[in-house]
């Protein structure tokens, strides 16, 4: 054995130590960290011929590359749509490189058990049925990439093809039909082979990111279809009548996806929990739990009512490995052969704080994004785009876009990111840290405030 790794070995005990002193020492600073950093040169280093063992690293790595990491984990993060990592979920994802389990087969290990649970927790705290099933995957794009391919594969079935077998080609022209689809969408088409170009996007209602339904079931009246469904629009989450929507099955043939990736947390929230009515009645869902169930980075999950299909499209064959029967092990469920066990943070943080604690979460956010929303009123050329539906904010104002943002970010005081709402360029704070406080949102105000006057 190298003597580095025999000594780090011997070592380990004060080496998790270390790690974990410095890694305490980053989360105390967090609220003063600044929140963004322009990246500092780094000047690329030669691979190492004989290392410098486990604790030289740990110094290279906080003086060379720790100093341009941004604060993503803290408060006032509010690019994109980002959570943090709740204490709990943290534990779990330190024990998930620790047992380092390849969460795939019930063969060797109790993993896809746990997984299985915590898949049976989200469901629950979704409002879904046990009609839907579940699996976790990396984030929102492979979410909805796997719902899009079992929708492919309906797709094929209302055509007497197997496209998992044939190829997407047998099954001729597809429709893919949305009001707002997120990026991801059309990602997911490009890689199944469906095409970009195959998403027809519907009108929308009036001042709004929902969909018109009407005007969706002209679109339907013309044959199968995959119909992408948003609960919870990325700009101003807005959500299409999912209720209505799903009712048009009754009437025509169409695989119902809905993405949610973050709107699905409406759920917990009493006063928004209505916006999700009908998401039970969707062939797939998405769902991101690095957002605002506040894992770490990569997890999310996608369910659906069509397992019999998923395995169709993602099952593996091979004499060493089980068969896509019953209850089928996970590599017959999504594009992985090998993966992480990324439910074990879900499931800490689920069992630690339960659905209390991240509706208590859910509701703050609200709160502070409503917070930003109203005293936008403060600051001249300031206005709302759209009402504060949920979570995020989004606004206009009378300077240059990228300019501000790039003032907000080299204050150290917030992260905000660029859109274009009805053809105006646009700001968007996103509020889905478990961290994130009203006042926080007062630190935002005053930071526009002093850039804006």
């Amino acid at each position: 054995m190298d003597s580095r790794l025999a000594a780090d070995l011997t070592g380990l005990p004060d080496l998790l130590t270390a790690a974990r002193d410095y890694a305490a020492t980053v989360l105390d600073g967090l609220p003063d960290r600044p929140v963004a950093v322009p990246a500092p040169e780094v000047a690329p280093a030669p691979l190492p011929v004989t290392g410098a063992g486990a604790s030289g690293a740990l110094v290279e790595f906080q003086d060379r590359w720790a100093p341009g990491f941004s604060g993503s984990a803290g408060p006032r993060y509010l690019g994109f749509v980002t959570g943090g990592a709740t204490p709990a979920a943290l534990i779990g994802d330190w024990l998930t490189g620790t047992f380092d389990q390849n969460a795939v087969t019930r063969q060797d290990s109790s993993a896809v058990d746990l997984e299985r649970e915590t898949v049976a927790w989200l469901r629950e705290l979704f409002g879904l049925s046990d009609a839907h099933t579940g699996t976790f995957v990396t984030g929102a794009t492979m979410s909805n990439t796997v719902g899009l391919a079992i929708g492919r594969e309906w797709l094929g079935e209302q055509r007497g093809v197997s496209v998992s077998r044939q190829g997407v080609g047998a099954l001729g022209d597809i429709a893919v039909l949305s009001g707002a689809p997120h990026s991801s969408i059309y990602k997911a088409l490009a890689m199944l082979g469906v095409g970009r170009d195959q998403l027809r996007t519907v009108r929308l209602l009036a001042d709004r990111e929902a969909v018109d339904v009407a005007a969706l079931e002209e679109e339907l009246r013309k044959g199968p279809a995959i119909v992408v469904a948003n609960a919870g629009t990325v700009n101003t989450v807005d959500f299409d009548d999912l209720r209505a929507i799903a009712a048009l099955k009754s009437k025509y043939a169409f695989w119902l996806h809905v993405d949610a990736a973050f709107g699905a947390f409406a759920a917990l929230s009493p006063e928004h929990a209505e916006l999700l009515a009908g998401l039970d009645l969707a062939d797939s869902i998405c769902v991101d739990l690095h957002k605002w169930l506040n894992v770490p980075y990569d997890a999310a999950v996608q369910f659906t009512r069509r397992r019999d299909l998923q395995v169709s499209v993602f099952q593996n064959t091979a004499a060493y490995l089980t068969l896509p029967s019953g209850d089928p092990d996970l590599f017959h469920l999504t594009p992985e052969n090998s993966r992480r066990l990324r439910a074990l943070a879900a499931w800490f943080s689920l069992a630690a704080y339960g659905a209390e604690g991240h509706r208590e979460i859910v509701i703050r956010n609200i709160a502070a994004a409503r917070r930003l929303g109203d005293r936008l009123a403060e600051i001249p050329g300031a206005r709302l785009l759209s009402p504060v539906r949920l979570n995020v904010v989004c606004f206009g104002v009378d300077r240059d876009v990228p300019a501000l943002l790039a003032a907000v970010a080299s204050s150290g005081e917030a992260f905000l990111t660029p859109t274009v709402y009805q053809g105006v360029p646009a700001l968007r704070a996103a509020f889905s840290n478990w961290r994130t406080q009203e006042s926080d949102a007062d630190r935002v105000i005053t930071v526009l405030r002093d850039l804006l006057t």
